[in-house]
């Protein structure tokens, strides 16, 4: 399973995220913070959200593998 964060201070609201993986981010109205939209991305999702964070012009996004429960 993969874990997704989203540190809200370095990002910059770019919106390269939501671009490339729009089932997964999107951005605040108020202020273009993004936010994720799942909990638990399925598997199917993976290379949209890797791709997304090698996009993030802030790196603000995190990506670790967690063991499945």
């Amino acid at each position: 399973m993969m874990k997704i964060h989203i540190d809200e201070d370095k990002c910059v609201g770019g919106g390269q995220c939501v671009l490339a993986a729009p089932d997964v981010f999107d951005q605040r109205d108020e202020d273009g913070v993004a936010v994720l939209l799942v909990d638990n991305a399925p598997a199917e999702l993976h290379d949209q959200i890797r791709e997304a964070a090698r996009l993030c012009p802030a790196v603000a996004i995190e990506l670790g593998e967690r063991a499945e429960t």
